[in-house]
């Protein structure tokens, strides 16, 4: 069962600031990636200033001020606005699933935790949507200082729920996605192909960028097992006797079927999918998503 105090202990955020401090230019160069977009940048209207933060354009800094003030700041314009992140993150029953580790669910939690608490340091406007069946929970995109409180908030109380399918879900979460920006899934994917994709078409549609962060757990993708076992559907509760050797070969050659044909729509549709598997650490989780994104930059 998962444990919010997992995302709320002060100590998570300490390892997300040790992953600063031992991969800096990973963390800021993802940020800085994510930015990178057609609708981001300055005008020549001046608008205000800022507190510098690391990473900023040092051509921005107002030295003039530094001179009076000995601190940092940035100008601001008119076309500079914060890019809106939005975070649509699944609690449906197969996201439960977990073999000596974090589950699916923990795992996305804790990723959307690391997004939103370094977007929100680049003064980013942060939203989350919770979703399984429907739209379980919203919060609008804000840069507002306590907003990773509030999304932390949110994902604790709000318990998982069973679900046969996301689609209809996915698409509420599109038409909360009011504003241009960021859309970033983190789910299983267990659901129609099709319906998946027409709720992504309307997000493309609408002129947000779209990043989907494939979830797996290490055994459903392997199927490392050896023996007979019981394995049980986590949203309907059927279960399934079987040796694992008997099928394995078959239920591999699925997946990797199902893997292709997503990764083709997704590239017809100009969209970036990572796999990760709850084994993996978050940081080089991040980093190597950098690589892939400096790749096409």
């Amino acid at each position: 069962m998962f444990d919010p105090r997992q995302i709320t202990d002060p100590a998570f955020f300490s390892r997300l600031d040790n992953l600063e401090l031992r991969a800096r230019g990973i963390v800021e160069g993802f940020m800085q990636g994510l930015h990178r977009s057609p609708f981001v940048g300055f005008s020549a209207e001046f608008a205000s200033h800022r507190e510098y933060v690391q990473g900023d354009d040092l051509r921005h800094v107002n030295w003039k001020l530094f001179a009076r003030q000995h601190r940092l700041y940035v100008k601001q314009f008119d076309a500079e606005t914060n890019m809106n992140l939005y975070l649509l993150l699944d609690i449906s029953g197969s996201m439960e699933c977990s073999n000596g580790g974090l589950s699916k669910r923990e795992y996305a939690s804790a990723l959307a935790a690391a997004l939103s608490h370094l977007a929100l340091k680049q003064h980013d406007a942060v939203g989350l949507i919770l979703l399984a069946d429907e739209v379980v929970a919203h919060l609008p995109p804000s840069a507002r200082p306590h907003q990773l409180q509030e999304i932390l908030r949110v994902i604790a109380i709000t318990k998982p729920r069973k679900s046969t399918s996301t689609a209809r879900a996915f698409q509420q979460a599109a038409e909360l996605c009011k504003h241009r920006g960021i859309a970033i899934v983190l789910s299983d994917l267990f659901d129609d192909q099709d319906s998946l994709m027409k709720s992504i078409d309307r997000l493309r549609f609408a002129r947000h960028e779209v990043i989907l962060f494939h979830l797996w757990d290490p055994w459903e993708r392997d199927l490392p097992l050896e023996g007979h076992y019981r394995f049980q559907d986590l949203e309907t509760g059927e279960t399934l006797m079987t040796q694992a050797e008997s099928v394995r070969d078959a239920y591999r050659t699925a997946v990797s079927t199902w893997q292709s044909d997503l990764e083709l729509q997704c590239r017809n549709r100009a969209v970036d999918r990572v796999e990760l598997c709850t084994n993996q650490p978050l940081d080089q989780a991040l980093l190597d998503y950098l690589v892939k994104r400096a790749k096409v930059l």
